[in-house]
């Protein structure tokens, strides 16, 4: 990866990790991505690459050719045309691209000449989620010209392990937005960041900080960085006292619940 790449990744993922709304992830995600593989405008989708519903996610730029397809080209991109068949039937989840699956027949295809039509492009690359299974949750890059290099596909498959994680981050924020409690009963809640939020929705579920690192994709020493803070900040020294406070101060669900992520 060259310096230039890996930098811009790296501000990335500091982003993210600093960004409390999670509906904002993945446009982070999306207005840099396809430059750093090579590409021209992404599409993200995460849920199943299905043709009858799912939303799609768009890089900034290209939104607005997208507000006019109608039905029938909007379930064409939703099918995600070869690559989306092409992970469900395989565990492989290395990156590649349209072309490389479908061959010859992939420039025929209408879903070829629907990107041809709207965005003018010719070749797509398929980025899984490393660990999706069911549904297949991933994004696909657009560019025009020549097809995706071998490079640019072990550029891809690099910037994988943070697309997982900012899904992660992504799921367990939303969460704790969703079963935050709406009051408190222990005075004002101090102010958490979006990585320490996430640790401590993970140990209010007794995960241990090896679990949270492994959960998270960071190490155990980072993990018990940010229980530390968090101790600090809620005026707690153990994991039982530090979870009951913050389910007096609402952030955390005083009910567990399982996470489902």
């Amino acid at each position: 990866m060259g310096t230039t790449a890996y930098e811009r990744m790296l501000s990335v993922a500091v982003a993210a990790l600093h960004e409390r709304d999670p509906e904002q992830l993945w446009p982070l995600l999306a207005s840099a991505l396809p430059e750093l593989c090579g590409g021209e405008a992404l599409i993200y989708k995460l849920d199943n690459w299905d043709e009858s519903e799912g939303a799609l996610g768009l890089s900034p730029g290209v939104a607005a050719e997208f507000t006019v397809l109608g039905d029938e080209a909007a379930s064409l991109l939703r099918a995600g045309y070869p690559l989306a068949e092409h992970y469900a039937n395989s565990p492989d989840r290395a990156p590649v691209t349209a072309r490389r699956v479908a061959g010859r027949s992939w420039s025929a295809s209408p879903t070829a000449r629907l990107i041809d039509d709207i965005l003018d492009v010719d070749h797509v690359l398929g980025i899984p989620l490393p660990q999706s299974t069911a549904p297949i949750t991933g994004c696909l890059v657009y560019r025009s010209g020549r097809d995706f290099s071998d490079d640019e596909m072990r550029l891809a498959q690099q910037f994988q392990p943070l697309l997982a994680a900012v899904e992660q981050q992504r799921q367990l924020l939303e969460r704790w937005r969703q079963l935050r409690a709406p009051h408190t009963s222990d005075g004002p809640a101090p102010e958490l960041t979006p990585r320490e939020t996430t640790v401590l929705l993970l140990l209010s579920d007794a995960l241990t900080a090896v679990s949270i690192g492994r959960r998270l994709g960071i190490s155990e020493r980072t993990v018990h960085k940010h229980i530390a803070n968090i101790y600090r900040k809620l005026g707690t020294h153990d994991r039982i006292s530090t979870v009951l406070r913050a389910q007096r101060l609402g952030l955390v669900p005083a009910v567990h619940e399982p996470s489902g992520v």
